[in-house]
Formats: C-alpha cells, sequence, structure tokens
C-alpha cells in the first residue's frame, strides 16, 4: 500500500512500549504529535526493539505493553487517518540499513553518548553491543523516512544530532553528489519536564507516576499524598511554591487565575495544602476523562488492524529509500 501523497513536512518519531502510559508521556511527547497532525505528514512507531536495549521483558508482557501503549496513542487523539502508525520489529528494513549505517559509523560516536555512559557505569549488565548501538538503530528509524523534523524532548535531542552526523557522513562517503538521507531537525516539546508525585521526572520505574487512564479516584488519591512546602509544617505556617513538588504540576493544568488564588493563599496561610490541590485533582480528571471513555470504546482487534495497516504503509517508504541507499553504496547489480 503506497503512502498519500501529501505537500506537508514529513515528521517521525518512536517510543519504547512499556505499557500504560502516563502524564509525563503525554505532556512530554503525545501532546506534541497530535498538534502535529494538523500541519505534518507525521509517522509514529513503536519502538520494540529499543525495548529490549535495556531490558528482557517475557513475550506475554511485551506484547501487553504494545498494545496497552498504542491504545493510549489512540486515546489521547493519535488519528491513523492522518498519520501512519507502524511496529519497529515487523520492518526489517530498519535492520538492514542499521547493518548498512554500521559500515560508515565510527563506534566512538556511539561510546560517547552520555547516556550509554551513565547508564553502562550504574549497570555493567547493559554493556551489551545493543545498547551500545541503540543511537544508531534510531538513526536508521528516522533516516529511513527522511523527516524534517524529529519530536522529542530535551533528553533526545543528542540522540538526533547523532543522526544528523550519520546522515552527512554517508552522504558524503556515498552521494555526495545526489545526497540520500536530508538532516532532520529536533522539535522540542513545550513540556520537557513532567514532574511525578515526588518532585522528581515523573517515571514508571520511580513509582511517581499519574497514568494517562486512572481512574478519577486513583488520581485524586495520589495526589492528595503528594509533599508539599517542607517549611510549612503547620496549617498556620506560611509557605513558599516555588519549595512546593506540586506547584510545578499547577503550571502545567491549572489557569493563571488559579494559580495566583493558590499562590496567594499558600504564602499567606490562607489556604491549606489539600484546599491547594483540589483544583489541580479536579484540572487532571477532566483531562483523563476523555482518555478513559476512548480507551474503552477501542476494541483489541481494531488497535492491532491499525498497527497492520500502518506498517504496510510506512514499508513502502522504507523500501524505496533502502533502494537509494543500496544503488548508492554499489549494493544494486
Amino acid at each position: 500500500m503506497s503512502p498519500p501523497a501529501s505537500p506537508r513536512p514529513r515528521v517521525l518519531s518512536g517510543m519504547r512500549p512499556t505499557g500504560a502510559l502516563h502524564l509525563g508521556h503525554y505532556h512530554g511527547a503525545i501532546e506534541n504529535w497530535v498538534r502535529l497532525q494538523d500541519s505534518h505528514d507525521c509517522f509514529f512507531f513503536v519502538a520494540d526493539w529499543h525495548a529490549l536495549t535495556t531490558s528482557h521483558p517475557d513475550r506475554e508482557t511485551l506484547s501487553r505493553h504494545v498494545y496497552d501503549m498504542v491504545t493510549d496513542w489512540l486515546a489521547a487523539g493519535i488519528d491513523p487517518e492522518r498519520c501512519t502508525l507502524f511496529l519497529q520489529s515487523r520492518m526489517p528494513e530498519h535492520a538492514e540499513l542499521f547493518t548498512l549505517l554500521a559500515m560508515c559509523t565510527p563506534s566512538s560516536w556511539l561510546a560517547r553518548m552520555p547516556s550509554y555512559k551513565d547508564q553502562v557505569a550504574a549497570d555493567p549488565e547493559l554493556a551489551t553491543y545493543g545498547f551500545l548501538g541503540y543511537p544508531l538503530l534510531q538513526a536508521a528509524d528516522i533516516l529511513l523516512y527522511k523527516p524534517a523534523g524529529v519530536p522529542v524532548g530535551e533528553d533526545q535531542a543528542a540522540h538526533v544530532e547523532v543522526t544528523r552526523e550519520v546522515a552527512r557522513r554517508f552522504n558524503r562517503l556515498y552521494a555526495e553528489a545526489a545526497p540520500v538521507f536530508v538532516e532532520p531537525q529536533a522539535l522540542l516539546t513545550r513540556t520537557p519536564r513532567v514532574p511525578g508525585l515526588d518532585g522528581q521526572k515523573m517515571s514508571k520505574s520511580l513509582g511517581n507516576a499519574i497514568a494517562m487512564r486512572d481512574e478519577p479516584e486513583a488520581t485524586a488519591a495520589k495526589i492528595r499524598t503528594m509533599p508539599t512546602d517542607p517549611q510549612r509544617v503547620r496549617r498556620g505556617d506560611a509557605g513558599d511554591p516555588s519549595r512546593c513538588p506540586v506547584w510545578p504540576l499547577h503550571q502545567i493544568y491549572s489557569d493563571e487565575a488559579t494559580r495566583a488564588a493558590c499562590e496567594a493563599g499558600c504564602r499567606t496561610a490562607g489556604i491549606g495544602c489539600l484546599d491547594c490541590k483540589q483544583p489541580l485533582i479536579e484540572a487532571i480528571q477532566r483531562e483523563q476523562a476523555p482518555w478513559r471513555e476512548r480507551a474503552a470504546a477501542l476494541d483489541p482487534q481494531q488497535v492491532r488492524w491499525t498497527l497492520e495497516v500502518g506498517t504496510e504503509r510506512a514499508r513502502a517508504v522504507a523500501r524505496k529509500t533502502l533502494r537509494e541507499v543500496r544503488a548508492a553504496m554499489g549494493l544494486v547489480a
């Protein structure tokens, strides 16, 4: 199946399947994806090979995580009629381009990545070829589709820069007269960091996350137990929102009037911490309600079919790029 022709600039992004998504995933990535559908030719993929670089989930767990994640994408407003959704592991073209790019990419470019050095130092078991090659596989994922931009968070910007370097080097070595690859730009999200329940970056592994489809009672309970300004010990103590882990969530979810009222109430001890948290609870619950409703209406078979159709559409683009790569390298008879 050929992808529909479109004069719009193309963007591509992917996400590792770790199961149901949380608010950090939404505001750090998915919200941007939904917005880009109106202006770009969007390709979004499930990076299930990448999921194997740092863990070894069993077959049933990985499969469940894939479909839980895609369900959250669709519930959040990703529309398969306006974008292409596909599964990385169903695309051997990604593996082939990864192999071909490995022939001309210095290994030092991969070993210097801060994420590799830091995580291997913390866990020597991660010192595998797959984890070392993660940025190059990511480059192959991107370059196959020749996107103008890659929507990412700040923590992934370095990977996009490696992709640009890989594209530049390949074009210089094999296709200087007629470059095969474009050098994509990183499109940074508007909310680079969403705080979790403990004030650290929201993360499932840290146990500080609010899931996109948490039930209203669960969301309320989680926020009510969040720590607040440590210097506000008693109800009558004045506080400072800048010291409170709850305040950054207000900056994402609350309007200006609500923030002003909460800030004044905190600084004068006019309201208690639970009073400050209540409008935040209600705002998050309002955002979550349509996600749960859309997800409940999805047939699991429909989610699988969406990925099947999108994977075939993506394959047509990937095969065209690979033909150009093989020709440039002299691999075509």
